[in-house]
């Protein structure tokens, strides 16, 4: 059974807001699934989502917390160029930041800062790469500019995790709601493995944890079941080389209707049928001072 989970929302998330699913409700569904350490991630994708952290914030340390339950943040890259357009106010300041407009090859950027993790009590960041920054949605460009935001965020001083690895979700949908062709979903060979080596080399020189997330990549049920195969090798691949992972269920569901225990039990088969256990997945130690020690 996996125990951790480094990766979920509360109703703080943009895309959840209104669903109910508050702090109380987010650590219940953690422990009834099994998890011992975890953490809440909501998102912030620029200073737009910044009232979001602030009352997620207040919500989480509001009371006093087992040493085991963390409070993190979910970051997306954006570019520098976006978030000066945002801060200057000639934008509508959309809640998903600006996803088109900004100059090809703008250097990637984060909305977050050593102060904000100081104020909120941010104690780890995951990092995602969650759309292209303009460029063409062909799957050469789309490869090379996801790959370029991996590394970035692998590289980057702040991030803990970086976030699924090679999601896609936009461009190629079936009308059946299925992804089943480019930009690499229809063979993830599509990436060349040199990406895959770089990627890898970069987390373990930083330190950073590669996610083995549930919901939007082992158990994506948009994507197919050979993808899912070739994407659990991939993470064989690096656990292989030495890369740290972590997992993350990635759960935006409504208070009561997040993550099923069964769903867990096919992320769990499909790790194991890899060699991936949870002896091999990152835990954040508990706070320290509060007479609880790591297991």
């Amino acid at each position: 059974m996996i125990t951790s989970n480094w990766h979920q929302h509360s109703h703080h998330s943009v895309e959840c807001h209104g669903n109910g699913r508050t702090i109380e409700c987010l650590i219940a569904e953690s422990v009834a699934l099994g998890f011992t350490d975890f953490g809440v991630t909501d998102h912030i994708h620029t200073e737009v989502n910044r009232p979001d952290l602030v009352g997620v914030s207040s919500e989480f340390w509001s009371e006093e917390r087992s040493p085991r339950h963390h409070f993190g943040v979910e970051v997306s890259v954006v570019s520098a160029w976006e978030i000066e357009e945002i801060a200057s106010g000639r934008t509508n300041r959309p809640e998903y930041g600006l996803r088109q407009g900004g100059p090809e090859g703008a250097p990637p950027a984060l909305a977050l800062d050593q102060s904000d993790l100081d104020e909120f009590g941010i104690e780890y960041v995951v990092g995602g790469t969650h759309w292209p920054l303009y460029v063409p949605l062909e799957r050469e460009p789309l490869i090379r500019d996801y790959h370029r935001q991996n590394m970035f965020l692998a590289t980057h001083p702040l991030v803990t995790i970086v976030a699924h690895p090679w999601w896609w979700m936009g461009k190629w949908k079936d009308e059946d709601g299925m992804y089943r062709s480019d930009p690499w979903l229809d063979d993830f060979s599509k990436v060349p493995a040199s990406m895959h080596d770089e990627l890898a080399a970069a987390a373990i020189e930083h330190g950073k944890m590669l996610e083995d997330n549930g919901q939007a990549m082992i158990n994506n049920r948009s994507y197919t079941d050979a993808f899912r195969r070739q994407y659990a090798e991939v993470l064989a691949g690096w656990k292989g080389r030495g890369v740290t992972l972590s997992f993350g269920s990635d759960d935006h569901g409504p208070a009561g209707r997040g993550v099923s225990a069964d769903a867990m039990g096919e992320v769990e088969r499909r790790l194991s049928d890899v060699g991936i256990t949870d002896a091999d997945l990152w835990k954040l130690p508990p706070r320290s001072g509060e007479g609880v020690t790591q297991s």
